[in-house]
This record gives structure tokens, C-alpha cells and sequence, in this order.
């Protein structure tokens, strides 16, 4: 199993979203290496989830991958924000994958304090100026974000 860390906004998608929807596909990834990232990933895979753009911005609880990477239906959809004019059914550029609901922390495990704790210094969220969507993460730095967070997985 690898783990992985993905990103969104709490007003737009946050863990609370995913909580009610209980599985939802992962859409609208339009950054080629975090795509690259998403189809390396498998069902079973589990990911922190990153709330950004928000103060202050840290892991909020964790998802599950739940299905293999299938092409992203919005890249041909030509009202959705995230259409690709070149992106075709027969060549298609942008995956996804679906991600189920696993748990919201009880507290959000803040970036500062990760960026304080040596410990999560190879952390791809911890490097200055870092901002992809969907990153890989250690197993070590994931079971030491949940021990943080106080959550037993």
C-alpha cells in the first residue's frame, strides 16, 4: 500500500464534503506530475487530506482510494471549468481516481507544526514552495501524522 497526500479547499471540497458524499471521484487535477501521481495510485492506497487555501492549512482526516485511475469525465464536458479542448475519449488527458471517506481528525494536524517537527523535514508539503495538488507520502510520515492527529490506523 502507498499513501499519498491530496489537497482541496474546505469551501469548495473539504473532509466534510467527502464525509457526506462517502465516495467521490477525484476530478478537475489539471497539473501533469499530480495526475502523473494519481495514476500511480492503487485501490486500497490511503491519502491525508489536505485542506489548503484556508488559515490555517493542515491535514483534516483521511481518504481511501477506491477504484483504479479511469480517464476524468469534466475534460470533455464543455461547460465544466476543467474542459480540455484537447483532450479527446480516444486520447484522453486527465485521470482520476475515486476516493471513499476513512476519518476527520479530531484536530487539524497544522502545517506549521510540521514544518516545526525535523522529523517531516523530506515531506513534500513541508518544502518551500511546493504546491501540487497530490503528493506521495512516507509511511512513516503518514502514521506520524495520525499519531499526531490522534488517530489509530
Amino acid at each position: 500500500m502507498d499513501h499519498w497526500l491530496i489537497k482541496s479547499e474546505p469551501d469548495v471540497f473539504g473532509i466534510d464534503h467527502l464525509k457526506k458524499a462517502g465516495r467521490e471521484p477525484w476530478s478537475g487535477v489539471r497539473n501533469y506530475q499530480a495526475r502523473n501521481f494519481m495514476k500511480e495510485m492503487k485501490i486500497g492506497d490511503l491519502a491525508l487530506f489536505y485542506h489548503s487555501s484556508t488559515q490555517p492549512p493542515g491535514v483534516a482526516g483521511i481518504a481511501k482510494v477506491v477504484s483504479k485511475t479511469y480517464p476524468d469525465p469534466t475534460q470533455f464536458q464543455k461547460k465544466s471549468e476543467y474542459f480540455d479542448p484537447k483532450s479527446t475519449e480516444e486520447k484522453p488527458r486527465w485521470w482520476l481516481v475515486d476516493f471513499e471517506y476513512v476519518a476527520t481528525f479530531t484536530d487539524l494536524v497544522k502545517l506549521e507544526a510540521l514544518k516545526a517537527d525535523p522529523f517531516f523535514n523530506d515531506m513534500i508539503v513541508c518544502k518551500k514552495g511546493t504546491r501540487l495538488s497530490i503528493t506521495p507520502v512516507e509511511a512513516a510520515h503518514f502514521k506520524r501524522v495520525c499519531k499526531l492527529a490522534g488517530c489509530k490506523i
